[in-house]
């Protein structure tokens, strides 16, 4: 999860670890892709506005890796406009959830990205 918001970092890391998932975190934007491809996750959430470089910037440098151009994104973010939404759509998102959301929507969406 790249995510730089401490409560939402929890509550998400939460759910998922209650439902068997393992769940790491990173809160920057700057090196967020060197750390993807480190870890090799199922699924990256993904926040849009972070520290140091936006959620579609790494969506656009994912989607051009090699090993990272069919890895399951889901997008999350405070701005939920629908050019947020085409942006996202646009640059290959999976997936995209406006804040606020709840804790069912977020589990169904992970678990339907990644156990379909």
């Amino acid at each position: 999860m790249i995510e730089d918001e401490p409560n939402i970092i929890e509550a998400i890391g939460f759910i998922l670890s209650r439902d068997g998932w393992r769940v790491a975190t990173h809160s920057n934007g700057v090196d967020a892709v060197g750390a993807i491809e480190t870890r090799k996750p199922d699924l990256v959430i993904l926040d849009v506005m972070l520290p140091g470089r936006s959620g579609f910037d790494i969506l656009r440098d994912l989607r051009a890796g090699a090993g990272t151009a069919d890895l399951p994104v889901l997008m999350l973010t405070a701005r939920g406009q629908a050019q947020d939404r085409e942006m996202a759509a646009a640059l290959g998102a999976s997936r995209f959830m406006a804040k606020p959301f709840s804790n069912a929507e977020v589990l169904e969406a992970a678990n339907a990205l990644v156990r379909p």
